[in-house]
């Protein structure tokens, strides 16, 4: 074998060792799945959404703000309880139900909420008549795009 032979050959080997390291590094997002909870989802594109947690136990909703403004809202539902629960918003802009969820789970819903009252609930049979069961206000000028609300203790009864 001739030098420029014996050359090339380290170069190549060499460039796909870099490239297969430069692969692995970029494939590596450190995200993992743990199957029982969903992501939130994201706001559309250009678009961004306030932060709610609604944590759904049994019996009660206690939600992470108790001050809304109109504008575009993502409440993340956590169900903490023994029972399957959902949440449920039904208000002026529309009735918006998010998915049944069993214990440890949770999921995102994201709306747009527009001035008036609004009832947030656990859909699920006789859970709203057990105590799952709140109302919150919207009013005021809309949310500034992208505030995340974490203030308060939350509602529910």
């Amino acid at each position: 074998m001739t030098i420029p032979r014996i050359r090339n050959r380290v170069f190549l080997g060499v460039a796909a060792g870099g490239l297969t390291a430069l692969l692995a590094a970029c494939g590596s997002s450190g995200n993992s799945s743990t199957g029982a909870t969903t992501a939130p989802t994201p706001a559309k594109a250009g678009t961004s959404a306030t932060q709610v947690t609604a944590v759904l136990t049994d019996f009660h909703i206690k939600l992470s703000t108790q001050n809304y403004r109109p504008g575009r809202y993502t409440f993340t539902a956590e169900n903490m309880g023994h029972h399957q629960h959902a949440l449920e918003l039904v208000g002026p802009g529309g009735t918006n139900r998010g998915k049944t969820l069993d214990p440890g789970q949770s999921a995102a819903l994201t709306l747009t909420l527009k001035s008036g009252t609004y009832q947030v609930f656990c859909p699920i049979d006789g859970h709203r008549d057990l105590g799952m069961n709140t109302k919150i206000a919207v009013g005021g000028t809309p949310a500034p795009s992208g505030s995340s609300s974490t203030t308060s203790p939350g509602n529910g009864y």
